[in-house]
């Protein structure tokens, strides 16, 4: 069974994407995607959900983009050293190891730890569109979305190019403890 940390360590992400009002215009129209509610698994893995909730302190996540997205696998996020998936930052000053295992890519909607290898942990992090049990045992899960999983679908099949960006930005225009 799993288990599950109080609301109170349950994170609210609000997601913007920004799109372009006509060809002879560049100034975007901000429009609002939804809000996703997570919840942190503290008690399973109290080191990975302590550094989301303190990553970026003291505007968290904010303003950073959902930089990969993978139909019917994931949507990533979380670079706010570069925005482009190659930033590694954490409130632990470096890279960090994986801290368990229990918590498995079981459903869609489960966040979980975006690394390069073991012990390669920082501040990305990707939200799961479907069950992926393959990266079991590779990426720490540390929470899921509690409220707002057709925000998630609505992010998967944003129009996307090279390397899986997102043809349209999609930004976290506000998160923090709720």
């Amino acid at each position: 069974m799993e288990k599950r940390c109080d609301t109170n360590q349950a994170v609210g992400l609000e997601l913007f994407t920004s799109i372009t009002t006509s060809i002879m215009t560049t100034r975007p129209v901000d429009t609002e995607v939804g809000r996703m509610k997570v919840e942190l698994f503290a008690d399973v893995v109290p080191k990975t959900a302590e550094n989301f909730r303190k990553d970026g302190v003291p505007i968290g996540f904010k303003g950073c983009t959902f930089h990969r997205v993978i139909k019917d696998f994931m949507i990533q996020g979380g670079d706010f050293v570069n925005g482009d998936g190659t930033g590694i930052c954490s409130i632990y000053r470096g890279p960090f190891a994986d801290e368990n295992f229990r918590m498995k890519h079981s459903a869609p909607g489960l966040l979980s730890m975006a690394n390069s290898g073991p012990g390669t942990n920082g501040c990305q992090f990707f939200i799961t569109c479907t069950k992926c049990d393959w990266l079991d045992g590779k990426h720490v899960v540390f929470g899921k979305v509690v409220d707002g999983l057709l925000v998630m679908r609505k992010i998967e099949n944003v129009p996307t190019g090279p390397n899986n960006k997102p043809k349209l930005p999609i930004l976290i225009a506000q998160c923090g403890e709720m």
